[in-house]
């Protein structure tokens, strides 16, 4: 009898509606998912960052998001989060190495994306065409597994 190993690298995929539960769902699909292949010191952050990115999409669009976890054979995790809109935020939209300037303390939002920049290994953006096409866009990001 063979014995079968699992592989190195996953995928997780998740279709969300446009729904204001929509941050909570992909919450507990990356608590799963990452609780499921052993990756427990990723779960808060990769949970944090993966919430504020369907919240934004959830907030400045008027349609589906997906969210696309992938676990990486050299201890990298990826997750993107696809939206309708085409504009891409910052710290996406800056240039590598360009820091965003912290929001203002009386300020009601403008800190999410800061997480990214701040929590994330890696991060990065696709225009996946113009408005007109409504192809949106490809926000993502990485975090590496700190163990030896």
């Amino acid at each position: 009898m063979g014995t079968v190993s699992l592989p190195d690298t996953w995928v997780y995929a998740l279709r969300l509606p446009h729904d204001p539960r929509a941050a909570r769902v992909a919450r507990m699909t990356v608590r799963a998912a990452l609780g499921g292949h052993g990756r427990h010191e990723l779960i808060d952050t990769v949970e944090l960052l993966t919430s504020e990115l369907v919240g934004n999409a959830y907030r400045h669009t008027r349609g589906p998001c997906s969210v696309r976890l992938t676990g990486l054979s050299d201890g990298r995790l990826r997750v993107g989060v696809w939206d309708s809109h085409p504009r891409i935020p910052a710290p996406f939209g800056e240039p590598p190495g360009r820091r965003v300037p912290a929001a203002p303390p009386d300020a009601v939002g403008g800190r999410g994306l800061r997480l990214v920049q701040e929590c994330a290994d890696s991060w990065g953006a696709f225009s996946l065409g113009g408005e007109a096409r409504g192809a949106g866009k490809l926000l993502w990001f990485e975090v590496r597994d700190r163990r030896p």
